[in-house]
């Protein structure tokens, strides 16, 4: 096995292969050769042989490194994945900032060391906590080590008091500062959330802006097209049938000139809810472009599909739309036709146009079915209005 492969192995073995865990278990990795460094100093302060009792320290070093060692293990066991918090990080940080206020008592006059492990301890846990998280670990920590600054000042024989208010002092320092910046990063992480939020929802209203159609609400012409090129791939594995319907509103552009476009937007919308009214929710309806529309029909005969049609067509026929001067009816003209195997989604498309052609040419507000051989339309027949 090349090293590069071994290498790869032992990362999964003591990080898993779960994407989400390595990342928990990594993080514990470093709180705990965090702690392995901060407990090598306590030894080395014990070993130079100050007034510190190096039993007790060893048995802190001990306790404290065991205690991670504890909790990363569990981690990496993937039974934290069900609490709330997967990563221990309160626990870890309960735990740190504990050990950190026995060292305060045990370093004797090595005390001074322990505020930068304080601090480190409390911006590990910034990015993993919220803003009440917080603020409850800041005020543990104050209080663990205000019972350790009076303990060490009972304790200690060798204490003097303006030492220990310095290094009061200083814990003070550390923790308000520390607490101070947790705080303020949980606000840009607040602030950077809300920005990601608009972001998404911007982009969202982007792609349905890219894909619908604002008047009707129907999926516009680009997104058609991508829906039938996809409905074909489907049926081109699963035989499933694909008829596509042409549908153009009888002399729409009258409407326009004598009751304004207003008017016409309102037929057009009217037309585009009756017509979703009428049809199967698999059935997928788009505007083409001004007062042409495109249905899609799937899983459906021919028969089925002509049946359909004619109670769409009979259901616009029946609108009703109020306006200025009185009352507006509309007709529709549709050409329907079939998708055949072998044949593409523009082949279909032309086929249902022409259909659509015939229906206008025989005096509109009827359905024409495409033969299934392509027929061309007869000369002048493009009559659309």
């Amino acid at each position: 096995m090349r090293p590069h492969a071994r290498w790869q192995r032992l990362k999964d073995v003591i990080l898993s292969t779960d994407p989400r865990r390595r990342t928990l278990v990594g993080m514990a990795l470093l709180a705990l050769t965090l702690m392995v460094g901060s407990a090598g100093v306590m030894l080395l302060v014990a070993h130079a042989g100050t007034a510190v009792d190096k039993t007790a320290v060893q048995w802190w070093a001990t306790l404290s490194v065991g205690g991670l060692v504890v909790m990363t293990a569990f981690i990496r066991s993937g039974e934290t994945a069900r609490l709330r918090d997967p990563s221990l990080t309160i626990p870890q940080m309960v735990w740190t900032i504990t050990s950190g206020a026995v060292a305060y008592v045990l370093a004797g006059d090595a005390r001074g060391l322990v505020p930068s492990v304080l601090a480190m301890i409390l911006f590990f846990g910034t990015f993993g906590l919220t803003v009440a998280e917080v603020i409850g670990i800041g005020i543990y920590a104050l209080l663990a080590f205000a019972c350790a600054i009076g303990a060490s000042s009972r304790f200690n024989a060798n204490a003097s008091g303006y030492l220990d208010t310095a290094y009061a002092l200083m814990v003070l320092i550390v923790l308000s500062g520390c607490i101070a910046l947790n705080l303020r990063i949980q606000r840009i992480r607040a602030k950077l959330q809300q920005q990601r939020e608009a972001l998404a929802h911007a982009l969202e209203v982007n792609r349905e802006l890219a894909t619908r159609d604002e008047l009707t609400g129907l999926i516009n012409r680009r997104a058609m097209l991508d829906l039938m090129a996809l409905e074909h791939r489907r049926g081109l594995r699963s035989g499933r049938p694909m008829l596509l319907a042409q549908l153009d509103i009888d002399h729409f552009k009258p409407i326009n000139d004598q009751h304004g476009h207003a008017t016409g937007d309102r037929a057009l919308q009217a037309f585009a809810g009756t017509v979703r009214a009428s049809v199967r929710d698999t059935d997928v309806l788009a505007r083409w472009g001004g007062e042409e529309f495109v249905l899609m029909l799937t899983d459906t005969s021919a028969d089925h599909a002509r049946e359909l049609l004619e109670r769409i067509r009979q259901a616009v026929q029946a609108l009703e739309i109020a306006h200025s001067t009185g009352t507006l009816h509309l007709t529709v003209s549709i050409g329907l036709a079939q998708h055949l195997p072998g044949d593409t989604v523009e082949h279909t498309l032309e086929r249902a146009d022409q259909a659509l052609y015939r229906a206008k040419a025989l005096g509109r507000n009827r359905v024409v079915v495409a033969p299934a051989a392509h027929r061309a339309a007869p000369a002048g027949v493009n009559v659309r209005t």
